[in-house]
């Protein structure tokens, strides 16, 4: 008999503790691609857009890097979901990466 498939996704060890603050900046986004756009460029309807984006992804790369609060399955799982842009957090990881060399040049 085949298995049968649902549609319901797993969520790692550790979900509940980072669930209300993406979704709480999940509502701020649909509020800000709702906002009306009436007498603003259209460059500056999109900030508060990529705000809450930057947001979004700077709060799953504090909790992976920074404070070790999450653990690999789960930043892996938030990454392929869709949660954060892993673009921008490769590019922080490679600034972050530059300055520690940097620093430590200076001090020799």
């Amino acid at each position: 008999m085949p298995k049968v498939r649902t549609n319901r996704v797993k969520y790692p060890e550790g979900w509940e503790l980072i669930d209300p603050t993406l979704q709480e900046l999940e509502s701020k986004m649909r509020e800000a691609q709702l906002d009306s756009h009436d007498g603003k460029r259209k460059c500056e309807t999109l900030w508060p857009i990529f705000k809450i984006a930057h947001q979004k992804s700077r709060y799953i790369y504090d909790l992976y890097y920074r404070r070790n609060e999450i653990s690999k399955e789960l930043y892996d799982f938030c990454l392929d979901q869709g949660y954060a842009d892993t673009n921008l957090i490769a590019k922080w990881k490679k600034v972050c990466c530059v300055l520690i060399k940097l620093d430590s040049y200076h001090c020799l």
